[in-house]
């Protein structure tokens, strides 16, 4: 199905690009980053597993078991703090 990825922030620093369309095989937003961090090495260190990194599904904060649709959209972004 064809999706669309945004990278955010020290996201987007790291991969080097804000966004891409994707063609995934990837049925969840779980299977997604598993996909995307066998990439290479530049999507394996902003995406990696233990690594804080949040996620929406068409502009709603969502948690990894969320399911994709084709032309959903997909955000990555790290954990933002305040003060």
């Amino acid at each position: 199905m064809k999706i669309t990825v945004k990278y955010f922030a020290s996201i987007r620093e790291a991969i080097g690009r804000s966004s891409e369309s994707l063609d995934t095989a990837a049925s969840t937003l779980a299977a997604l980053r598993d996909e995307l961090i066998s990439r290479g090495p530049a999507y394996a260190e902003a995406l990696a597993r233990g690594k804080a990194v949040r996620m929406a599904l068409d502009q709603v904060m969502v948690d990894e078991s969320s399911v994709l649709a084709e032309g959903a959209e997909v955000a990555f972004f790290p954990p933002v703090t305040g003060g």
